[in-house]
């Protein structure tokens, strides 16, 4: 069997502000073609906006834990996932996944795939698929076209970068050696490193742009950064 590509889809697409039902209706009509001819996917899904308001307002209310937090956040990416797993009906596993080596054991071509407990991103769990699954590569669908050398809302001389290595993006993230929740970074640092041992390939690219997704997933020319 094939080994399926990777997705880790931002919660912020799925539900910027609300629920974003035209852009879920565009990924899975691409998805579900690319299935047909034969592909299998595996896709994990943030938690997003809706996520990090709810961990916000915690903060306001007490003062919650990190794994009290990241609680919040599985509760968030669940509901998520649950509706990507409804979008695409009976193409896909009857349940999210939550566990990580059960993935090879599902022969679903279309596998929705979420957090167990706390202490990962979905971005980790997303790396973690592909060693359950035996594939080298993750796609990453956030809100961003490229990763810059600096954050380009705060630095107008930012400059895109279209291909680098682990060890130099990993110099671009905040230095840190346990997860946060909430946090917002191009892809997590905790996943990076995890990314940097198995040898993958991250591709991060603009889940916005779904023809830009199509080039991509065809082989062909797109706009976007690649990590390896």
């Amino acid at each position: 069997m094939n080994s399926p590509t990777i997705i880790s889809l931002g919660g912020s697409l799925v539900v910027p502000d609300s629920i974003d039902a035209a852009f879920v209706r565009s990924f899975k009509d691409i998805i579900a073609q690319r299935v047909r001819g034969g592909e299998r996917f595996v896709i994990t899904v943030g938690g997003g906006k809706v996520c990090r308001r709810y961990q916000e307002a915690a903060k306001e209310l007490g003062s919650p834990s990190q794994t009290d937090l990241d609680w919040v956040g599985i509760r968030a990416l669940m509901l998520n996932a649950e509706f990507i797993r409804c979008a695409f009906k009976h193409l896909a596993h009857g349940s999210v996944i939550i566990e990580p080596a059960e993935l090879p054991g599902v022969d679903a071509l279309i596998v929705v795939f979420g957090a167990k407990a706390p202490g990962h991103s979905t971005d980790f769990d997303a790396v973690e698929a592909t060693r359950e699954c035996r594939a080298k590569r993750v796609l990453n669908l956030s809100n961003i076209d490229y990763v810059f050398d600096k954050d380009p809302r705060k630095f107008p001389d930012a400059k895109k970068i279209e291909k680098i290595s682990w060890a130099a993006f990993r110099k671009l993230l905040p230095p840190s050696e346990a997860w946060e929740p909430g946090s917002n970074t191009p892809f997590d640092p905790i996943a990076a490193k995890r990314a940097e041992e198995l040898s993958l390939e991250v591709v991060i690219m603009n889940g916005n742009d779904l023809k830009n997704l199509e080039h991509y997933l065809e082989g062909e020319a797109f706009r976007g950064t690649v990590i390896t």
